[in-house]
């Protein structure tokens, strides 16, 4: 595929300028993409200090992608308005006083409303960080190793964020894995203020709100749909209220962008053979990859007893190999093009998962090379991905195009944690044996293993290792369903891109 922009290109910037840019840009995005992902270390002993039931658990993590793939398109389109560097220093600013809130949340309820302004400030953020990257490298060759860069953030610090909550939590309190955010957003702010340069945007272009809010309520309901049918015994009624929310609203925001002549989203771009593929492809590497990291992290604690920071370098080789493949899949871009690298890269990601799953009771070397497989199809794919959608768009739709990529990642991510986290719940509950104590035991004992195991702490002698066992064997079940479904995704999407990219 031809990736050459289809525009003049500006005057370039100073190589010095261009790659100082990138790397602030870079650190912002490694904010946002770790937070996706650092709670899932976290997690166990947030539940256990705030006492967060199933339900508030998942929707600790979900507020902060379903804000952020809700507000992005419209943040895109504003970046587009008002500027993106505008836009990216006041996300900035957002983002850091959300982690300063969530930081000391002293319950489950306003940790998920500082979750939810986190995404707010992160979805401003984003679109700028790829939008001004678009802008400033004008050279073919340096913007596919500048968005390779840029991707290989994006996946290796997702999959980063276990190993910095581990080694936070390894001496302080949960809150810290918010609270790290805050100095290092005064330093990026007072760098973006100095070093990257003002870009105009089109004040006459309009913002439509209103979208806006369509498509973040539109998301949120259908993701609350997915959680309520992965319960044990869900409310068929509910489900099907919410679903049917979600598919309204999304229906409403799409009737109103094909009637708008300032769309949010341009839908024309989907008639793109290459960009739709890329759609497709980077929305389902980054739901197995989230949705693997879920399980992962908590089967490595609550199953292996690993600590935090031990359950965060059993992760390490997964992120270590995304950064890699990154700037190296950037490289290989131009001459391979993006249909065969997208296929290929997939392809990989699907055979290191598959691999885990079956390697995972296997010695720790084999474990980590399996890892690593799918750390670098991780990364080569998002950069594959990243670069297609980008370059198929104008200099003037550079928002929209990155927001749609990033919402491709964002939602991915969503329903990621959603499906997989709802198919380990549904396993686990109808896997679950549990033993007779001669002690009563709490039917919450069948949501979650969390539940299970602090069921355990009032029991005594042989009755708790009983319970712990049977449910850490549930949850093995769960997770194995979990890598099963995530392989599948990852191997069809490789076959899906070579048939559908195919010239």
């Amino acid at each position: 595929m031809d990736i050459t922009p289809a525009f003049p290109p500006p005057s370039p910037a100073p190589a010095a300028s261009r790659w100082l840019v990138l790397g602030i840009v870079s650190a912002a995005l490694l904010l946002i993409v770790i937070d996706m992902t650092v709670l899932y270390t976290a997690l166990p002993r947030l539940t256990h200090d705030l006492a967060a039931t199933a339900s508030a658990k998942l929707w600790i993590i979900n507020s902060y992608s379903l804000v952020v793939s809700g507000l992005l398109l419209g943040m895109g389109t504003l970046g587009d308005r008002l500027g993106h560097k505008r836009l990216f220093m006041a996300g900035l600013a957002v983002f850091g006083a959300a982690s300063l809130a969530a930081a000391f949340a002293p319950g489950t309820g306003v940790l998920i409303a500082a979750r939810a302004l986190l995404g707010v400030g992160a979805a401003m953020m984003m679109p700028a960080t790829l939008s001004l990257i678009r802008l400033t490298f004008i050279d073919d060759r340096e913007r596919a190793l500048a968005i390779g860069i840029w991707a290989s953030v994006a996946s290796g610090g997702a999959a980063f964020g276990p190993v910095v909550g581990g080694a936070l939590l390894a001496h302080f309190w949960w809150g810290s894995v918010f609270l790290i955010n805050v100095p290092i957003v005064l330093v990026a702010l007072l760098l973006a203020w100095r070093w990257i340069p003002a870009s105009r945007g089109n004040r006459e272009h309009p913002w439509d709100l209103r979208a806006c809010i369509q498509a973040m309520l539109g998301l949120m309901a259908g993701t609350y749909a997915l959680k309520e049918l992965g319960k044990q015994s869900p409310d068929w009624l509910l489900a099907a209220i919410a679903l049917l929310t979600g598919i309204a609203f999304l229906a409403i925001f799409v009737r109103r962008q094909r009637r708008s002549s300032h769309p949010l989203l341009d839908l024309a771009l989907f008639g793109n053979k290459a960009f739709s593929t890329a759609v497709t492809a980077a929305l389902v590497a980054s739901a197995a990859l989230l949705g693997m990291e879920l399980v992962f992290s908590q089967r490595l604690q609550l199953v292996l007893g690993l600590s935090p920071l031990q359950a965060g370098w059993a992760v390490l080789p997964l992120p270590i190999a995304a950064f890699v493949a990154g700037p190296v899949a950037g490289r290989l871009l131009p001459r391979w093009g993006s249909a065969r690298l997208l296929s290929l890269a997939l392809l990989a990601s699907g055979l290191g998962m598959g691999g885990y799953l079956a390697l995972h009771q296997a010695p720790v070397l084999w474990q980590a090379l399996s890892l690593t497989v799918l750390g670098a199809g991780i990364g080569a794919a998002m950069t594959a991905a990243s670069a297609t959608l980008l370059m198929s768009a104008p200099a003037e739709r550079a928002g929209m195009a990155a927001s749609v990529e990033e919402v491709s990642y964002e939602l991915g991510g969503a329903l990621g944690v959603t499906v997989m986290g709802s198919l380990l719940s549904a396993v686990y509950a109808r896997t679950l044996v549990v033993p007779a104590t001669g002690t009563p035991v709490p039917s919450t004992v069948r949501d979650s293993l969390d539940e299970a195991l602090l069921a355990a702490e009032a029991l005594r002698g042989d009755a708790a290792s009983d319970l712990v066992q049977a449910a850490s064997t549930a949850f093995d079940h769960g997770f194995a369903a979990v890598l099963l479904l995530a392989t599948a995704l990852l191997l069809a999407a490789a076959w899906a891109v070579r048939q559908r990219m195919r010239p």
